[in-house]
């Protein structure tokens, strides 16, 4: 059974094709990359894939049993296309099921909403394919909170709009663990499954970053408006307004809710305090 990624060289896509390599081995692991010399390390073969085409990923496709869809991280207007191509050409291949990295979250109420919908769009897409699937919905990643660690030390502590909001992390390697699930058990197929851990509130994450790195750090609430206005000075206008988003969500308890990741995984999810240890040994 051979099994492709798309995005090898992002850091989700890496995690999940080392995770196949080494159950399903790498003769039977391709990798899918825009750019394929950024993905070479990887050690299986890639393949050139890049979203916006429809014939590469004719050509990427051949002779693949199945197919990891890793959405893909453009604007929300181009990307239900972007993934239809992806769809498509698994269809004209007779790639036989396909499985989505979608994402957990509200479909309207915030600035990241836009996003979410895009996704429950390719789902949809997905579903109707005629095509085996299974669609994954995935918590918040820990790593971007572990890399920030010295932005949070420089700034006094983790500043943010979540206020009490709780949220499911997970980490790319749970996550890698269960889309490896997702794309060789049959027992999932036709399931969509929210993909996360214990949710948290923000001190109780700054209070885990705490006793794991020595640090002192504490949680700050401050306004939608003002966070919002902090990450679109830092990051730019569309990025800042989807990680503020995000906060916002966090805020009203669009994060906070059932995951699925027991049934997919056959065993608990990784605590906060697992993911920061696993990180660090790592990093």
């Amino acid at each position: 059974m051979k099994i492709a990624v798309t995005t090898a060289s992002g850091h989700l896509g890496s995690s999940i094709i080392n995770r196949l390599k080494a159950t399903i081995g790498k003769e039977n692991t391709i990798g899918i990359a825009r750019t394929p010399d950024k993905a070479k390390h990887l050690g299986v073969e890639i393949r050139k894939g890049d979203y916006n085409s429809k014939a590469d990923f004719i050509s990427a496709l051949e002779g693949i049993d199945a197919v990891l869809l890793v959405s893909g991280m453009d604007h929300p207007d181009n990307r239900i296309q972007q993934h239809r191509h992806v769809i498509e050409a698994a269809q004209a291949n007779g790639v036989q099921k396909i499985v989505y990295t979608s994402i957990y979250g509200a479909e309207e109420g915030n600035a990241f909403s836009p996003i979410v919908a895009s996704n429950r769009q390719t789902e949809a897409d997905i579903r109707q394919s005629g095509l085996k699937w299974a669609i994954g919905r995935n918590g918040i990643y820990i790593e971007p909170d572990l890399e920030y660690i010295d932005t949070y030390i420089a700034e006094g502590g983790i500043i943010n709009c979540a206020a009490e909001g709780k949220c499911g992390y997970t980490s790319r390697d749970e996550l890698a663990y269960a889309y490896f699930k997702l794309l060789t058990e049959d027992s999932l197929q036709g399931g969509t499954y929210n993909l996360f851990g214990e949710t948290i509130t923000q001190q109780q994450l700054a209070e885990a970053i705490n006793r794991h790195y020595n640090t002192n750090l504490a949680f700050k609430n401050i306004s939608v408006d003002e966070y919002i206005a902090n990450r679109q000075d830092a990051l730019g206008d569309f990025l800042g307004t989807v990680i503020g988003g995000i906060y916002e969500g966090i805020r009203t308890g669009k994060f906070d809710g059932r995951s699925d990741f027991e049934k997919v995984a056959s065993r608990s999810h990784k605590t906060l305090d697992e993911m920061i240890g696993d990180y660090r040994l790592v990093v």
